[in-house]
């Protein structure tokens, strides 16, 4: 007998009696397939770490008076076991998750109509900082490539030579297309932040989700003293509520204002998003494994079961899929259409900015009978409406 995945084997029933923001805001009936939440419950390691602590010392830690503490070790170690680079752990601050310390970060190395370079379409709290903190985005568009995304260097060049840019906010790999940037890719950007003296803000938060045989490059193994590094466990361990994050700041002069801050401005990670994310990170592996084990299989079932009309690129990371929904002709944002007509709730596309609009983003991080029904709702509704 064929074991199976316990990971893969989630019930609809079973997923409409949570309470996160995920499955308790859609309407009933609604399979949702939004927000970039894993539906897998977590890692023993996780639940482990998080129990011994519930029952042991809750004062305060013995790393309080520690900027990285564990944390930045546990981070240090990771990104040399996985991905070949030596962070310095006295380089790392942690933060509650990756917006805030993207918005600490520009708020301390950028002004007020600085312009800061992005690929589009883009994750949404990253266009709406950038718009709230009057930092004109750049778009880096995303294109069409064979069977995945790339952009034009040359094009980006040209902006940057008006000279109103200065920062990159590098997402890789990226949201939503899924694309894990090549080395070729990642060198230009690094000759063009050199160049144009950009200091480059790397989010890498899905690295641990690059599918294979692709693998993921950190940027600051290319251009360390002008990135900043940002990461957490909340995405390839499902722990988007615990609330911490991590940033490697490469750059002396930035690290150096970073530590002129009133030491409680900006606060610090919790004590159980430090245990759940160093047990993740330390002790999670098996059961990453086999949640991308789902996750591979889910990716291509997107591919083979989708209704004509309908376009997808299989991304190369991540567990979202961005569908082009342009070609069903519907006569109103596809995401509302399908909330409304397939009961199925996804992301809408213009809410990613340039490069949106006709598009919807799927999560597909959840059993294989439940993204069957998604899937099965979809190509109902969309061959009703050719």
């Amino acid at each position: 007998m064929t074991e199976i995945n316990p990971l893969d084997a989630l019930t609809l029933e079973a997923l409409a009696s949570r309470d996160g923001i995920k499955w308790s805001l859609p309407g009933p009936g609604v399979i949702p397939a939004w927000i970039a939440d894993m539906d897998f419950p977590v890692a023993a390691a996780v639940r482990e770490a998080l129990t011994r602590r519930a029952h042991g010392d809750l004062g305060y830690p013995g790393w309080i008076e520690r900027p990285g503490g564990p944390l930045a070790v546990a981070f240090a170690e990771r990104m040399e076991s996985r991905y070949g680079w030596r962070p310095a752990p006295d380089h790392v601050r942690s933060f509650t998750d990756i917006n805030q310390a993207l918005q600490v970060i520009l708020h301390l190395a950028t002004r007020p109509g600085d312009e800061v370079a992005v690929h589009v379409p883009a994750y949404p709290p990253f266009l709406g900082t950038l718009a709230e903190m009057n930092r004109p985005a750049l778009p880096i568009p995303m294109e069409p490539a064979g069977d995945s995304w790339g952009f034009d260097t040359g094009a980006l060049a040209a902006r940057l030579a008006e000279g109103r840019c200065r920062a990159l906010l590098l997402v890789n790999p990226q949201n939503p297309t899924g694309r894990a940037f090549t080395r070729e890719e990642l060198t230009g950007l690094a000759e063009l932040a050199e160049r144009h003296d950009l200091l480059v803000i790397s989010d890498e938060i899905h690295a641990d989700l690059v599918h294979a045989p692709g693998g993921h490059i950190s940027f600051a193994t290319l251009l360390p003293e002008r990135t900043v590094t940002l990461t957490s466990a909340t995405k390839a361990f499902n722990l988007g509520g615990i609330r911490c994050s991590v940033a490697h700041v490469g750059s002396p002069a930035l690290r150096a204002t970073l530590a002129a801050q009133p030491a409680h401005l900006y606060g610090a990670a919790h004590v159980f998003g430090v245990e759940a994310t160093v047990a993740a990170w330390r002790h999670g592996d098996e059961w990453l494994a086999e949640a991308m084990a789902v996750l591979d299989r889910n990716r291509r079932m997107i591919a083979e079961r989708l209704p004509g009309g309908v376009g997808y690129r299989v991304p190369d990371a991540t567990y979202l899929a961005w569908l082009d929904l342009s070609g069903l002709g519907l006569p109103e944002d596809p995401a509302a259409f399908l909330e409304r007509e397939a009961r199925v709730m996804l992301s809408a596309g213009p809410l990613f900015g340039p490069g949106g609009e006709g598009f919807a983003r799927l999560n597909f991080a959840t059993s294989g009978p439940v993204l069957s029904e998604i899937l099965d709702r979809i190509t109902r509704v969309a061959k009703t409406s050719s």
